[in-house]
């Protein structure tokens, strides 16, 4: 059951403010259709009453990266349709039980690869059901590796048929939702350690010309879930001293409603 209890005391240290971003996957036993369907009411229906009592603030992402489960086979319960009708449906329900204090976002993996895919579309649940939106996206610090290059690049990735970048299509499709950078870092493969100061340098730059953008997530981790990439801030001195120069510019510095 979430949020857990070391979840919700790490909103309540006044010294460190902090606000959750919760991921739900609640088609985990299920399917996105079965979800829309009603199958999972009873398991929404009891996080309705866990985050009402909670009474504070937090974003929550469902199914996030939706790309990468989508399964295009007419019936298969796991089209980009079935996610936004289980989006929707979930919802729904949450708001039709009083629940008001989740802020909804729809997080996307904003791969090229995925963005070209003719159902990319179809995921979108609908501005009204959606409060922000989200975008999962990293930049290699190896040049000539993976995706090489600074914050810009993570932000403009198009479609490898053609069309526009990430920002822009948010910006242009859903001009009045905040976006936050749900998933960003810099990576360089274990044991390739490579400055990642040009990554952290150019994101203030990139912020200011891009007014769109209300947060930026930054995943923090040795190794992720390939087994081969390092996007912790600190695996060089010379990449955590641009990381705290760059948390500690005024922009950053919102009060917590």
């Amino acid at each position: 059951a979430f949020p857990t209890k070391a979840e919700i005391a790490m909103t309540q240290d006044p010294a460190n403010p902090r606000v959750l971003l919760l991921n739900w996957k609640i088609a985990y036993g299920s399917s996105w259709a079965k979800v829309a369907k009603g199958e999972q009411d009873a398991r929404i229906d009891a996080f309705a009453k866990r985050i009402k009592a909670y009474d504070k603030q937090v974003f929550l992402v469902l199914n996030h990266e939706p790309e990468n489960d989508v399964k295009p086979k007419r019936g298969s319960g796991w089209e980009a349709k079935d996610f936004a009708a289980m989006y929707r449906h979930t919802i729904q329900r949450l708001e039709a039980q009083g629940v008001d204090n989740v802020v909804n976002v729809m997080a996307y993996m904003g791969n090229e690869k995925w963005m070209a895919q003719s159902w990319w579309k179809d995921l979108y649940p609908g501005d009204d059901v959606v409060d922000w939106i989200g975008l999962d996206s990293y930049v290699s610090v190896e040049k000539g590796y993976y995706h090489y290059g600074t914050f810009a690049d993570l932000l403009d990735r198009k479609p490898k048929n053609g069309g526009p970048g990430f920002y822009q299509w948010a910006t242009t499709k859903h001009k009045n939702k905040p976006l936050m950078i749900a998933e960003w870092g810099g990576y360089h493969r274990i044991g390739k350690k490579t400055d990642k100061s040009a990554v952290y340098n150019s994101v203030l730059p990139e912020l200011k010309k891009r007014p769109a953008i209300k947060a930026i997530v930054h995943f923090d981790t040795k190794a992720d879930d390939q087994g081969n990439r390092d996007i912790s801030i600190n695996s060089t001195p010379a990449s955590l001293a641009s990381f705290r120069k760059l948390a500690a510019n005024p922009i950053f510095n919102v009060k917590l409603a």
